[in-house]
């Protein structure tokens, strides 16, 4: 009876991580395949490998963790959220098929992980800090100068601004910048009288 509840938390868990956090906030759809792929595949065999000696079934389930995130990660490039949900997912799957002291002990570890991803990856949290590769249609050698070049063309406020390259000969500049936005603020609206005014 125990397993069979260990087994739906998990199976929730894995829905839970992928269809209510994951795709609403991301709309990747192959990721979606994958990450459940990747979850049931090793709840699966962590739960095949358990049958087995308690040393044996640990130390082929630590290695198929590694294996597969190794394959996994070769495969395509990821982003580092997707790359934090992956190991989600096959933590999720571990915790789903291994043997412990107490099955409400794996559930609530499941908990975390989902409560964890949930916070940390929310647009409130940090949703002003963003990260992006920038071209310039001029060469810029100076660090405050360029800062300022950015700072004006982006509107916020630039934390770093490291130079990939520049080129003296066809004037330009690609430099890798993080930075943070700043807050929105509400606009009055302007009448179209106000407006021809204006004008």
């Amino acid at each position: 009876m125990s397993e069979l509840v260990l087994l739906g938390a998990e199976v929730a868990a894995a829905a839970i991580l992928v269809l209510g956090l994951y795709f609403p906030r991301h709309r990747r759809r192959d990721l979606v395949v994958a990450y459940f792929g990747v979850n049931i595949g090793v709840l699966a065999v962590a739960d095949a490998l358990r049958t087995g000696s308690t040393g044996t079934g640990l130390g082929l389930g630590l290695a198929l963790f590694g294996v597969l995130s190794i394959i996994r990660l070769r495969s395509t490039e990821l982003d580092q959220h997707e790359v934090a949900y992956f190991f989600c997912a096959l933590a999720l799957g571990l915790l789903g098929a291994l043997d412990t002291a107490s099955v409400w002990r794996n559930i609530a570890l499941m908990a975390l992980i989902l409560a964890v991803m949930a916070a940390v990856d929310s647009r409130r949290v940090l949703g002003r800090y963003r990260h992006q590769t920038i071209v310039l249609d001029s060469a810029v050698t100076g660090e405050a100068e360029l800062v300022a070049r950015l700072e004006e063309l982006l509107g916020a406020r630039v934390h770093s601004a490291r130079p990939v390259r520049t080129d003296l000969i066809n004037d330009s500049t690609v430099v890798d910048v993080r930075y943070a936005c700043a807050p929105h603020r509400a606009v009055a609206p302007v009448s179209p009288a106000a407006y021809a005014v204006h004008r």
